[in-house]
């Protein structure tokens, strides 16, 4: 395929070795085996954050409201609505390839949260007058995991597409830099802030949210070198 379209597609056929990938599961195992051993400085630091932002919440009726919209927008299921409208888009325009790997990986990260809830069993945070309720069990956070599959198919399918086609001048630079900070932009806001929405409703331990961070970043990174899908050089 030619044309601005171009750069929607991988790189090319065939497999790259997912060793790298792989690797950045390590920060994840290591910090589940530290969940599962109740290792006490993660505790301490986990309740200690928990209280702050639920004493801060309880006095914040506004900011309770806030967190609520953000982390029910970006919940789960409405990012995997969003993510099939952008396969059916991809599709149509004729990179497929490309559309099965976002399928791929918003399939296999929302696979492997449940599946490791139920493995470390981890309770959600027990608190006096809770500003919000969730189901299910807390390890890792399902919201955070997802936000960032999310916000690594923003970045692998958009970041390719922020050169300006036409012009080679500086303001086309200038354009094109601005185009690909706010694809970074939006991606970060996208995982950060509802990963850290989890932990301010009181529903999420932090080391929960860093645990579907990392998991997220995992997939994506072993998805795209298995795939030979990256996002265009600088």
């Amino acid at each position: 395929m030619t044309g601005p379209a171009a750069p929607l597609h991988p790189d090319g056929p065939g497999l790259r070795p997912v060793l790298p990938g792989l690797l950045t599961l390590v920060p994840f195992t290591l910090l589940a085996a530290l969940v599962l051993g109740g290792w006490p400085p993660l505790r301490r630091l986990d309740v200690a954050v928990t209280g702050h932002l639920h004493r801060y919440a309880l006095d914040h009726p506004a900011w309770v409201r806030v967190m609520s919209v953000w982390t029910d927008t970006f919940a789960p299921m409405p990012l995997r609505a969003a993510a099939l409208v952008l396969v059916i888009w991809l599709a149509h325009r004729g990179a497929r390839r490309l559309a099965g790997w976002v399928t791929a990986t918003m399939v296999l990260g929302g696979l492997l949260g449940p599946l490791l809830k139920l493995l470390v069993g981890r309770v959600r945070p027990e608190l006096p007058d809770p500003v919000a309720q969730a189901p299910g069990l807390a390890f890792p956070s399902g919201h955070a995991l997802n936000a960032t599959l999310a916000a690594g198919v923003l970045v692998v399918v958009f970041l390719p597409r922020s050169g300006t086609p036409a012009g080679t001048g500086q303001p086309g630079t200038r354009a094109r830099s601005t185009v690909r900070a706010a694809v970074w932009l939006g991606a970060l806001l996208l995982a950060l802030v509802t990963g850290f929405s989890r932990v301010a409703l009181g529903v999420h331990w932090t080391s929960d949210v860093l645990a579907g961070w990392l998991l997220g970043v995992a997939v994506v990174v072993t998805a795209a070198r298995a795939g030979r899908t990256r996002p265009a050089p600088r």
